[in-house]
């Protein structure tokens, strides 16, 4: 079990990627975001997750910079993720894209890069760029995000790497057991976003009666429920109030029965876009 903020999962490639970590998305630009990444960062977040399409990779840069400063920590301490966006995919401009997402953020690698969305007749050359960052050492950690099984099972048959992770939208009302499923056999790392399913699920009796039992808010028994799946998290918040809130699953675990009461709630209903059906 995860003992604290710290905890890391090893990937198929041995890189160690922290349990948890804070998500950017629909963070503008600006003292907010900055704030928020410095103040997760000196509480003892490493991991940080932003993309091409957020806009904000300036601002993540900043705040990382800022925040290595004020807290005395090194850059191979913390977790970078990025993701190349739908209008970059395809071989050299995935490349490109890289780059300017490095230059956005002033950093001189990323821990992970990631294909956003599974556009068909793209992503496998985009793939062919992120195995070339990967095998120049640019890139520690590659994989993809929004990917269904037959996306992964389309990409395996030509990828000289595996994906070390596929970050999907997850939350009790998506449990995406068939990805799951596939990932956990392939040795690919599931990653959840949008956990607390954009604030949708805190009144939900069934997880407000858990979150009673141990004194916990909803979104703790969620990312909770997340840890003991054994996928990593990386919720959005700005408020100092629930970057702390949102690490403190570490003092309690939830039960079986509690668990599957948590899958039983689900409908396949998403928030986000349908990666099977989607216009961007």
């Amino acid at each position: 079990m995860i003992q604290n903020l710290e905890d890391t999962t090893t990937l198929h490639n041995g890189v160690k990627m922290p349990w948890l970590g804070i998500g950017v998305f629909k963070v503008e630009e600006g003292p907010e975001l900055v704030h928020a990444v410095k103040f997760a960062i000196k509480h003892g977040y490493r991991s940080i997750d932003t993309a091409a399409i957020y806009e904000n990779e300036e601002g993540v840069g900043l705040a990382i910079r800022e925040g290595m400063q004020e807290s005395g920590i090194s850059r191979e301490e913390l977790f970078i993720t990025s993701k190349v966006w739908n209008s970059d995919l395809g071989y050299e401009s995935t490349l490109a894209a890289y780059e300017t997402s490095l230059k956005k953020l002033g950093l001189d690698y990323l821990d992970l890069y990631l294909i956003h969305w599974p556009v068909e007749g793209k992503y496998l050359e985009a793939w062919r760029a992120l195995e070339t960052l990967y095998k120049e050492g640019r890139v520690k950690a590659i994989g993809v995000s929004n990917f269904q099984v037959h996306h992964l099972k389309e990409l395996l048959k030509t990828a000289e790497i595996k994906p070390m992770i596929n970050q999907v939208e997850y939350h009790p009302r998506l449990t995406q057991k068939e990805v799951q499923a596939f990932c956990l056999k392939n040795n690919i790392q599931l990653e959840a976003w949008s956990p607390l399913m954009q604030g949708q699920l805190l009144d939900h009796p069934v997880l407000q009666d858990i979150a009673n039992k141990y004194n916990k808010s909803i979104a703790q028994i969620i990312i909770r429920w997340d840890r003991q799946n054994g996928v990593i998290t990386i919720p959005k918040s700005t408020k100092e109030q629930r970057i702390l809130e949102n690490a403190t699953i570490f003092d309690f675990k939830l039960t079986t029965e509690e668990m599957a009461a948590i899958d039983n709630l689900n409908l396949n209903l998403r928030v986000g876009p349908d990666p099977d059906n989607f216009d961007f």
